[in-house]
């Protein structure tokens, strides 16, 4: 088996750790700096909207690292929130009294 057939046998599920480790890093140094300076929310002419710099495009290159997958923790409970386990309430009427109708 040469090495090119050896690094795809490798599962290509989990992303490199080190760069998990740097990605991550440069998030929670992005949002520590918008939230503690001011200057860090500021836009400006050379670069545009920091936050978005800072926080956004880190945020996103870490996410296309785990290839945009969604957390899985609560999916459990979400699917089973939105399944009813019995039939949805009726209004009973009562056709003998009139409603009054407006005007």
């Amino acid at each position: 088996m040469s090495l090119f057939q050896v690094s795809h046998a490798v599962r290509q599920d989990r992303p490199d750790v080190h760069l998990d480790r740097v990605l991550r890093r440069v998030v929670l140094s992005g949002v520590a700096l918008v939230l503690l300076l001011p200057l860090a929310r500021a836009s400006t002419d050379w670069l545009g909207w920091l936050p978005l710099w800072l926080v956004g495009m880190p945020a996103v290159a870490w996410w296309a690292l785990h290839r945009f997958r969604l957390p899985v923790r609560g999916a459990r409970s979400h699917r089973t929130a939105h399944r009813r386990r019995s039939p949805q309430a009726r209004r009973i009427r009562d056709r003998g009294v009139a409603l009054p109708r407006a005007a």
